[in-house]
């Protein structure tokens, strides 16, 4: 199997982080690809529909792309232990909001890059952090004793958004008044998985 994907991507870095906890690294070859949204690699757009990173090339079957539809197939295919069937709805419930982050963070990253400064909607970024605070919040208030918990494909979205909020907007200070997700993420970014996935 290969894995399209680019060293910045939250997305990507999600899939990449499972392996690395299901230990099946050595199982798919990653291909790194130097994609955009205005400009997306020729790979890319042969790979998947909507011509986006990651996307998994499967020898026996389609190719897969969207982070969770990968890292579900990875999990099912390695005997299923990151999404439990004990707590299934609220580890996919947090996946969701981890991605949730990420999909605002990278469209404020988009919105510097593909815009001129003049054409910047300024209200439109400003309400995209606020979705991102919302979601900071609810976590702190109501997530925290699962973040403690077993690792699952939640816990791990929700620690690759927040490693890509450090990484790309880190001026926004996401730490601030929530000293107990601070605490949890310094931990979980110690973890060798996180650690051999940093973007450079």
């Amino acid at each position: 199997m290969q894995l399209l994907f680019a060293p910045a991507s939250p997305y990507a870095r999600k899939v990449r982080v499972l392996l690395h906890e299901l230990g099946e690294s050595d199982s798919v070859e990653l291909v790194e690809v130097a994609t955009s949204p205005t400009a997306p690699a020729t790979e890319v757009a042969a790979a998947h529909a909507l011509k986006k990173i990651p996307a998994l090339i499967r020898p026996e079957g389609c190719t897969l792309y969207d982070s969770r539809v990968i890292t579900r197939y990875l999990d099912t295919r390695a005997g299923g232990r990151f999404y439990p069937a004990s707590h299934i709805w609220e580890t996919l419930t947090l996946e969701a909001t981890g991605d949730g982050i990420m999909d605002a963070a990278v469209l404020m990253v988009y919105e510097g890059r593909c815009r001129p400064d003049d054409k910047q909607d300024h209200g439109w970024l400003d309400a995209q952090w606020g979705k991102i605070e919302n979601a900071l919040d609810a976590l702190s208030d109501r997530w925290m004793s699962h973040l403690a918990g077993p690792l699952d494909m939640g816990v791990i979205a929700v620690g690759c958004a927040l490693a890509y909020l450090d990484f790309r907007h880190a001026d926004r200070q996401w730490r601030q008044g929530r000293d107990a997700l601070d605490d949890w993420f310094a931990v979980f970014a110690e973890r060798e998985s996180m650690q051999a996935t940093r973007p450079a």
